[in-house]
Parts: structure tokens; C-alpha cells; sequence
């Protein structure tokens, strides 16, 4: 496993940044803004109070076991954290704006709201801890006045400035160095027992105990939400955060060692404060855990309020909580922000006992370093040439770390993973629902086009019956003005198949930045009408010219429409040049569907379709699987679908009705079939006499000859005149459209 650094910054965008973050000469640096709130959340409240008990249930070896498993992981999620913040300026928000750059401001969102209230939530338990510790010595106090004033101290500290706070927590580290120097020079357990040496072990299973240290390890976002107040972010969370994780595997390693030589099984397991009773100078170690919880305060109280800001500045919070997003003074403190976290966290210690969420909190802090890790999976395996981390990590290891995420967080609560994970995705549909703009990209374009990359070199270059769908086609010129087109595309297509909107500008007009104007406010109208479709204009001397060759030009490699919907040709001068490109496209082996839409009637009361048949030959078929689509939907489902076939005589109406039937029940389509005798009348009188009350009639159309097609076309127009609306069809050549 090889990995490279050197120094690099790169900008990146955001929508409502109030101050760059590149190199500051009043930001905090490597040591005091990343390294020491990251050392001091991993060497907390766990080391004092519960690795004696995980020493106790699992021996040496498997506490070094537990502890190399649980660093790495946490090692691998510092990987993933190196390669992001290397790739671009990290700004206010640390995690959220990682991901929220990545993975889009869904996810960002999504991750970065429940990451605040977990950070703010977690105020409360550390200086809960910090009172109940209190409280066991100087018995006449209130634990929940001592958490309050406390909390307020804190608050009033970050408030004052994120500077000053680090200063601060350079004593809080002082007073951890000086607990655990006093337990290297400590001796062993004095006046050992008989009771004491026999009392067992709980007998707690590995994993188990394995998921009572973890969060343990799980300090390296203190550092990276101090991101905003970083000198250079780039340059100071990769160090500063594998430095920590460092620094607390060692000390991880050291301490098993130093138990289990000096204290005995029973005594490791019921001890809590077992460190006081074998350290050089007891009070050192009250120092240490009281300091581990005020530092765990401090470094909440830091970050929380920052992913605030960060929301607030990208507008994922409510409009009227935009104030939340200002800074105060030359370091951009969110003093708004902290105010608000100082509230949640009063309101939290009046409530006193928050053991009950917890579990869920452990869970959002988890699922961000899960989410991080997929972030830096996706970006390396997608290898976008946007993404050129300075720090060098192969995408399998990111993936190997939020998988081991993803086990822990199942390992230590399936229960609360469930919920937190309910949570997020709610808030992340929320927040789709808002269809909120960025100013920056994220991968989740890179995912579709290598997804879409790997398709269309799947696609077989010929099209099979299993998998038609129909992708149309449609020349429709201004959606406005013939949307009827569109409509019956979008209803065609079902979301299944391609609907493309093409409009032919004439040559005068070959400008790009109009054409790319027009097309986006025929995106934005389709958009409005909730219709998925691809936009396409071009330019050409004539119209019909210019419709032919985007059909010979347009698709991706074996992707191409299938199916070619126009409107009905109503001027006459024109009639050549329209029936000479409905040849070209039967040529091209297209299918064409051309609507004459009743302007009175419209598609009626979507209750009727009439099918003309003519055997089952390309366009019967054809036009039975479209009627099939269009009763498919929800406009057109209780529709009832007539298949009309004309017979000479009534002789031939019993055998032309049974093998209909038989037909139907082949294709599994339900209709009714109507057999008709002509009586000598003619098919245009029996055309009218029997679809006249029907909302729309699918005819078809001949296959053009060496004839005139023209002709043909004036003809059938002529015949079916004053009729509700009507789709011609023509089906492509060499389909077996019968077999779909």
C-alpha cells in the first residue's frame, strides 16, 4: 500500500462562501486546529472508564487484537479524509462539505444535518459525565447545576474565539499526559483480596466488548470540522488526523500491557477507576477524565456550530435560518450558530438523561465516516480527471473502510443503525423534494456516465423483440405549440423507452448560443410538465432536410430512436416535401407515427381506442403494442381497446372473429375484437360510421412503393377527414414487431 503527499491546493466553489480558506495567516495550524482536539476525543472518557473492562473480559491479546481492528478502520476512514482534502480547499463544514461536494448536496445534507445534532447532542453527555464524576466526590453538589454551568462555560469559550478554545485545550492535554505518566510510574492493585482474585469475569463475548471500545477510535472528525479555521486545510488534516491516529494506537497498545502486568482479572472488570488505584499520584487520573470530557465538549461545541454555518451558506436550511451562515469578526466565527448549539445543549441537560439516544448519535457519527469513505471509493474508482488528490489511496482501501463502518455500526446497535439510518433518508427526500441548485459539481454525474459507458457497449448493435421499447423522436418545433406530440410520446414511452424533442431552425439562424438557448427553455418547459426527455435542435436550409439528416446523425453508437413521431402535414405546398421524408425515414428503418389530432376533440375522454385491422403483418402489430402502451397508463386505464376488422362477406365473419380471438389470447392483450361486414359499402363509410365515437383510431399506413406516395398520403387524408383523432402508423422494415 503506497501512498504520496505533497502540498497542493486547488479552488473549489460554493454558494454562498463569505471567505476563502486557502493558506490564512490568522488560522490555526496542523497541531493546535487538527492534532490535539483529534488526540484528545480519542483518548477520552473509554480510556478511563472502560478499557479496564475490556482488558479484563478479553485478556491482553485480544484487547491488542481489539485495538489494532478498531484503529484500522479508523485508519482507513483518515485515508479517505486525506484524498478529499488534498483534492480541493476544504472550507467551513469540514465532513458535510466534503461530502456534500462529492456525493451532491443531498447526501451532504442529508449526513450534515443529523452530524449537527449529534455533535450538538453530544455536549450534554460529556458534561453530564464530567458532573456525575464531580458529584462522587463532592456529594452536596447538583449534578445537573454542575453539567449546566459547565456547558455555559464551554459555550462562552468557543464564543470568545476557536483560537483561545484550542489554548485551552492544550491544558486539557496537559492534564492526560500528566494521568498517564502517573500510571506508567504507578505500581500494582495494593491489599488484593482472596474474594477480589476469585470474582469472575462477566464473560462478554469478543465482539461484543469489541463494540463497547470502538468509539474509542472514533475522534478524527474533531479535527476536520475545524476545517473553516485551518491556516491550510490541505495541508493540515492529513497530517494532523493521521498523526492522531497514531498517537492513540500507540498509547492503545501500551496500556493493555501496563493492566494486565499490574492488576488482576477481577478487579480489571469491576473497577471502573481502576487507573487511580495503581497510579503514581491518584488525582491525576480525576484530572484526566475530567479533562477528557471537557475536551469532548470543547471539541463538540467547536464543530457543531461550523456544519451549521456551512448549511445555512449552502441553503439546505430553511430561508429564515439563513442568518445562521454569517461569521463575526476577522476569523469568521459562527457565533449565531453557537448560540443556537448552546440552546439545544441546555435543553438537553435539563432533560438529564439522554442515554436513551446515544446509541443513535454513535450511529450518525459512524454513518458520516461511512459516507466519507464511499465518497473517496467513488471518486477514485471513477477516475475523473477532476480528481487528483495530492495524497495518493487506491479506491479499494476507502471501500474496505466504510465497509468495516457499515460492520461496526451493525455490530454495536442494529437497532439504532436502522433508525439513524431512517433518519438520514428522510431528510435526504426532503431535501430532493426542495430541488436545491449547487454552483458545483459532484460524482454523481461520473457514476451515470461510467454506467452508461458500460450499457451502450452492452447493447447488442441489433435491436431484439424481447427488449423494444420505443424510443421516439419527436418533431414537434415550439412544445408549446404542438404539445399533443409530446404527450402522446411521454405516454408511449412510459418512462421505459428515450423521448427526444427536436425543432429545426432554418440556416439563417445557425447560431450556437441560441440554439443552446432554445433548447434549455424547451428543458425547462418539459421540466415544469414533469416529462423526461432529451432536447435537440439543429439547424438546416430546409426543414424536412434538416429532420432526415438528425435521424441518419442522431443517437450513441447502438442507441439511436427507433420510432419517429410527427404532426399532420395541413399545407398542401408543402405535402411533397413532408411525404417525400416520411419515405426517407421508412427507408432509414424507422418507425413513423404521424398524429391528426382532432382540434375539438382532443384525445376525447380517454375511454375508447379503435384499432383498423389488417392482419398480422408489421404495422398490426405495431399499432396493437402501442394501444397496449397507451392503456398502460393512468390516463388511459380504463380504456377499452376495439380491434376492427372488415370482412366482404358474412360468411367469413365467424373464422375471422375465432381467429382473432385466438390472437388475442396469444399476445396476451386484452380487447375486443369486432368483425364488420362490409355489406357492399365502403371502408371509408364503415371508417366513419363505426369510429365516430371513438377517442383515438390507429390506422395504417402502406409501405411506400415505387409509387407515388404523395398521392397515397392525399388520399387517405381525404378519406378520413372529420374523425376523432387518428395515428397513422407506419412500422419499420425487417422487424418482427409480432414476436415483441
Amino acid at each position: 500500500m503506497k501512498f504520496q503527499f505533497k502540498q497542493k491546493v486547488r479552488q473549489d466553489s460554493n454558494l454562498h462562501d463569505s471567505k476563502s480558506n486557502e493558506s490564512k495567516p490568522s488560522g490555526l495550524g496542523t497541531f493546535g486546529g487538527v492534532y490535539t482536539p483529534s488526540v484528545l476525543t480519542i483518548l477520552g472518557v473509554i480510556m478511563y472508564l472502560r478499557f479496564g473492562w475490556v482488558v479484563g473480559n478479553v485478556g491482553l491479546v485480544g484487547s491488542l487484537i481489539i485495538v489494532t481492528l478498531a484503529t484500522l478502520i479508523t485508519f482507513l476512514t483518515s485515508l479517505s479524509v486525506c484524498a478529499i482534502a488534498t483534492d480541493r480547499v476544504i472550507k467551513v463544514g469540514g465532513a458535510y462539505y466534503m461530502i456534500s461536494r462529492c456525493l451532491g448536496i443531498e447526501v451532504g445534507g442529508a449526513v450534515g444535518i443529523s452530524l449537527y445534532f449529534a455533535q450538538a447532542l453530544s455536549i450534554p453527555l460529556y458534561t453530564l459525565g464530567f458532573a456525575e464524576s464531580v458529584v462522587e466526590i463532592f456529594k452536596n453538589l447538583n449534578q445537573t447545576y454542575v453539567a449546566l454551568v459547565i456547558t455555559i462555560l464551554v459555550a462562552i469559550l468557543a464564543l470568545t474565539s476557536a483560537s483561545l478554545a484550542v489554548k485551552a485545550q492544550y491544558i486539557i492535554m496537559g492534564a492526560i499526559a500528566l494521568s498517564l505518566l502517573s500510571l506508567v510510574f504507578g505500581g500494582t492493585v495494593p491489599d488484593i483480596t482472596p474474594q477480589a482474585w476469585d470474582t469472575p469475569t462477566n464473560g462478554e463475548s469478543f465482539w461484543r466488548v469489541f463494540a463497547v471500545f470502538f468509539p474509542a477510535v472514533t475522534g478524527i472528525m474533531s479535527g476536520v470540522s475545524m476545517s473553516g479555521d485551518l491556516r491550510n486545510p490541505s495541508r493540515s488534516i492529513p497530517i494532523g488526523t493521521l498523526a492522531a491516529v497514531a498517537t492513540g494506537y500507540i498509547v492503545y497498545m501500551l496500556l493493555p500491557l501496563i493492566l494486565a502486568m499490574r492488576v488482576d482479572t477481577g478487579t480489571l472488570v469491576n473497577e471502573p477507576l481502576v487507573m487511580k488505584m495503581i497510579s503514581l499520584w491518584s488525582p491525576a487520573i480525576l484530572f484526566g477524565v475530567w479533562g477528557a470530557t471537557l475536551s469532548s465538549a470543547l471539541g463538540s461545541i467547536l464543530a457543531a456550530p461550523r456544519v451549521l454555518q456551512a448549511l445555512a451558506r449552502d441553503r439546505i436550511l430553511p430561508r429564515w435560518l439563513s442568518f445562521f451562515g454569517k461569521g463575526s469578526g476577522e476569523n469568521d466565527e459562527p457565533r449565531m450558530a453557537t448560540c443556537l448549539t448552546l440552546s439545544v445543549a441546555i435543553a438537553a441537560v435539563c432533560v438529564g438523561d439522554l442515554n436513551a439516544i446515544a446509541p443513535v448519535l454513535t450511529m450518525f457519527f459512524l454513518t458520516t465516516y461511512l459516507v466519507l469513505n464511499i465518497s473517496a471509493s467513488i471518486e477514485g474508482f471513477l477516475r475523473s480527471p477532476s480528481f487528483r488528490p495530492s495524497f495518493k489511496v487506491h479506491w479499494v482501501w476507502s471501500l474496505l473502510g466504510g465497509i468495516g463502518c457499515l460492520w461496526v455500526m451493525l455490530l454495536i446497535n442494529p437497532i439504532a443503525t436502522m433508525v439513524a439510518a431512517f433518519i438520514v433518508v428522510a431528510i435526504y427526500f426532503w431535501l430532493q423534494q426542495r430541488e436545491l441548485n449547487t454552483t458545483w459539481g459532484d460524482v454523481r454525474r461520473g457514476i451515470w456516465m461510467a454506467l452508461l459507458r458500460t450499457g451502450i457497449f452492452q447493447l447488442d448493435s441489433v435491436e431484439d423483440t424481447k427488449n423494444w421499447r420505443p424510443n421516439i423522436l419527436v418533431f414537434s418545433g415550439s412544445p408549446s405549440k404542438r404539445w399533443s406530440l409530446i404527450q402522446l410520446a411521454n405516454i408511449f414511452t412510459h418512462k421505459r423507452g428515450f423521448i427526444t424533442v427536436s425543432s429545426v431552425l432554418p440556416s439563417a439562424s445557425k447560431d450556437f448560443g441560441r440554439q443552446k438557448d432554445l433548447e434549455n427553455t424547451i428543458r425547462e418547459h418539459l421540466k415544469k410538465q414533469d416529462v423526461q426527455a432529451l432536447v435537440r435542435v439543429v439547424t438546416a436550409a430546409d426543414p424536412f432536410e434538416g429532420m432526415v439528416q438528425l435521424v441518419e446523425i442522431y443517437g450513441l453508437g447502438p442507441l439511436v430512436p427507433n420510432t419517429v413521431l410527427l404532426g399532420d402535414s395541413e399545407d398542401s405546398s408543402r405535402r411533397d416535401r413532408y411525404c417525400n421524408t416520411i419515405v426517407q425515414l421508412h427507408q432509414a428503418k424507422r418507425s413513423v407515427m404521424v398524429l391528426r389530432e382532432s382540434p375539438e376533440r382532443g384525445f376525447g375522454k380517454y375511454r375508447c381506442i379503435d384499432i383498423w385491422w389488417g392482419g398480422m403483418h408489421a404495422n398490426g402489430s405495431l399499432m396493437l403494442l402501442l394501444s397496449h402502451l397507451l392503456r398502460s397508463t393512468s390516463e388511459w386505464r380504463d380504456a377499452q381497446i376495439r380491434l376492427k376488422l372488415l370482412v366482404s362477406k358474412e360468411g367469413a365473419a365467424q373464422n375471422a372473429s375465432a381467429n382473432l380471438n385466438a390472437m388475442l389470447n396469444r399476445l396476451r392483450i386484452e380487447a375486443i375484437p369486432e368483425v364488420i361486414v362490409a355489406a357492399n359499402r365502403s371502408f371509408e363509410t364503415v371508417l366513419h360510421e363505426s369510429s365516430k365515437n371513438a377517442d383515438v383510431i390507429f390506422l395504417g399506413m402502406a409501405t411506400p412503393s415505387k409509387g407515388n406516395f404523395k398521392e397515397y398520403y392525399e388520399k387517405m387524408h381525404g378519406r378520413t377527414a372529420d374523425l376523432p383523432t387518428i395515428i397513422y402508423v407506419m412500422a419499420a422494415p425487417d422487424f418482427a414487431f409480432g414476436e415483441v
